[in-house]
């Protein structure tokens, strides 16, 4: 057989090793798009069944319940729980095979790399890598994968090599500035999760009006599609509408009344006093002053 100077000579690709530390929907996801351009090595549970599952859906890998029984591997995707990782971490710092200048990099959309400290003893090079995606099903996750933003971390040659790997994936990579995890994880929250919660509320308020539910939801579901849709293409700021901008004291005073539920009441408040922030430049100062001072004079008011 030729060295692997000849292979590179003869345009060979040689694939790099990966293991896959975690076997629920993210590390199965993520190892089966990777496993066209990456060779899988093994996949490690601590439950041995879960870790052939992980290995019978993507298609290659050792299943290991042992973390010193995984094959030495160019990269370590650790996609464990976020609560797990700090103590994964260690204790994969203890495994003596490791490969000197390794990859180990988790996918955590929480946590940054100091997550990872367990792991600066050894000769290796960490990272993140967080796709924006719900991992819900691996098989739908893996179908629908393509063009996902992916967030990445560490040196230049990590993110490099991570950018390399998203793009394995199908998914596109973008750097975050150090520091940044915290108000990125809170961004996605925000557009995500809180998207949820005020849809859930404005349902309740809804019903709270007699509006049959079936009918709510079309009437809720339809304004929130347009309304994301005039955002995202005008802006946030120009596609603002209702009392709100227009500085209307008197409707917000009356949508405060009706509210009788003390979280509803309190929601209303926190966002219609964001809402007078991101559109203050609109509103002519008289009604921005009567405003202000009705938000601020209700509990939970500025200072």
């Amino acid at each position: 057989m030729g060295s692997d100077g000849d292979n590179k000579m003869a345009g060979v690709r040689i694939m790099q090793t990966l293991s896959i530390i975690g076997a629920g929907r993210l590390g199965q996801t993520l190892g089966r798009l990777a496993s066209a351009e990456y060779r899988v090595a093994g996949v490690y549970n601590r439950a041995r069944a879960h870790a052939r599952a992980a290995v019978d859906f993507i298609g290659a890998g050792e299943p290991c319940d042992r973390l010193d029984a995984l094959p030495a591997s160019d990269l370590y995707l650790l996609s464990v729980p976020d609560d797990a990782l700090a103590d994964c971490a260690c204790a994969l710092a203890r495994v003596e095979n490791l490969p000197c200048g390794a990859l180990v990099f988790h996918a955590s959309g929480a946590h940054d790399l100091s997550v990872l400290e367990g792991l600066r003893q050894r000769p290796l090079r960490l990272g993140g890598l967080h796709p924006a995606y719900s991992f819900a099903d691996p098989a739908r996750a893996a179908s629908g994968f393509a063009g996902t933003l992916c967030a990445l971390e560490g040196e230049d040659s990590v993110c490099r090599e991570l950018a390399a790997f998203a793009a394995a994936l199908g998914g596109q990579s973008f750097r975050l500035a150090p520091g940044g995890k915290a108000a990125y994880h809170a961004a996605l929250s925000i557009a995500s999760n809180f998207l949820v919660t005020l849809t859930g509320l404005a349902l309740s308020v809804a019903h709270q009006a007699g509006i049959e539910p079936g009918l709510a939801q079309r009437l809720i579901a339809d304004l929130m599609r347009q309304t994301l849709e005039n955002a995202l293409t005008l802006g946030p700021a120009h596609a603002l509408t209702g009392p709100v901008v227009r500085g209307d004291a008197h409707t917000v005073a009356r949508h405060l009344a009706a509210l009788s539920r003390a979280e509803e009441r309190a929601a209303y408040l926190a966002l219609a006093r964001a809402t007078l922030h991101l559109g203050q430049d609109r509103i002519p100062p008289e009604k921005l002053a009567a405003l202000q001072s009705l938000l601020a004079g209700l509990p939970g008011g500025d200072e």
